[in-house]
């Protein structure tokens, strides 16, 4: 009895052993590959570089949309207001008109009423005339002026911002207008065009 219990537990404990055995046998390939997986993820690949939020990015070079349209909107308005100063320059203004008149005032006030014809005309038309022609001169100098710049703007601007081909033509607009008129102003004001008749 003693020694068939001995031999029972000498037989019980080798098949635990042997069971054991087997089992880190076979988990011997798996943990293999898991450790060579392992080794070729950890060594063979590069990590990934990430820009962190301290990391400096270039500038862009190229301008916004939305400072592009700014700068369009405003070239085009400048544009059409040479356009409109140059047209009243031509066309007489509200202000030239009220100068003109005020000048007629004064040259009656002034006037003796004994003095001759020449002096009658010469202040009461004549000085209202050349005050006419300085406004409409200082309109049209102002359209002209503004249309040159509009013109010249993009050369002093961003590089590469284009200019619509609108806003170049009334700008161009303007300036014609406008040289018109300034010309038509100085001829006026030097009795070169319509001037005062003769009286003598």
């Amino acid at each position: 009895m003693g020694t068939q219990t001995e031999n029972e537990t000498e037989t019980g404990k080798a098949a635990e052993a042997g069971s054991a055995s087997g089992d880190r046998r076979g988990a011997g390939p798996e943990a293999g590959a898991a450790v060579g997986a392992g080794a070729a993820g950890s060594g063979t690949t590069e990590p990934d570089t990430e820009v962190g939020p301290d990391a400096e990015v270039e500038p862009d070079t190229a301008p916004e949309p939305e400072a592009r349209v700014a700068h369009g909107v405003g070239q085009g308005a400048a544009a059409i207001v040479s356009a409109a100063l140059g047209v009243v320059s031509l066309t007489g203004s509200w202000l030239g008109t009220v100068a003109a008149a005020r000048e007629t005032l004064v040259g009656q006030l002034e006037t003796a009423a004994g003095a001759g014809v020449a002096i009658q005309v010469e202040e009461i038309y004549g000085d209202a005339w050349r005050t006419s022609a300085l406004w409409g001169g200082l309109f049209a100098l102002t359209a002209l002026l503004i249309g040159v710049v509009v013109l010249a703007r993009p050369a002093f601007g961003t590089p590469g911002a284009g200019q619509a081909p609108w806003i170049r033509s009334v700008a161009w607009s303007g300036v014609a207008l406008g040289a018109v008129g300034l010309l038509l102003a100085v001829l006026k004001y030097t009795d070169v065009l319509l001037g005062l008749p003769a009286t003598g």
